[in-house]
């Protein structure tokens, strides 16, 4: 029993390096990540912030920028998002 679950948390150590790892390379969000991956953003997140800083905390570190930048943006994102919206909404409205 103690073999399996050892192989069961390096499995978990790999993916959340995995998961760091693309997160850096491609700027990515945790829903971006989470979809790529077929995971839970809560996951992603654990994965990221908890597990791996206890592993390879410099990668954690790396990846904890990207995070923390994501996060200062998203109310901009969400703005654009709304924006385009109503962009389409009004194109439909208008159409009829």
């Amino acid at each position: 029993m103690k073999g399996s679950n050892l192989f069961k948390h390096k499995q978990i150590e790999e993916r959340a390096a995995e998961i760091a790892a693309f997160i850096i390379e491609n700027n990515a969000t945790v829903r971006q990540t989470a979809k790529q991956f077929g995971i839970s953003k809560s996951t992603v997140h654990k994965d990221v912030t908890e597990r791996l800083l206890q592993v390879n905390p410099s990668l954690a570190e790396r990846a904890r920028v990207v995070l923390d930048l994501n996060k200062s943006e998203r109310h901009i994102r969400g703005g654009l998002a709304t924006k385009e919206k109503y962009l389409h909404k009004g194109k439909t409205v208008q159409g009829y």
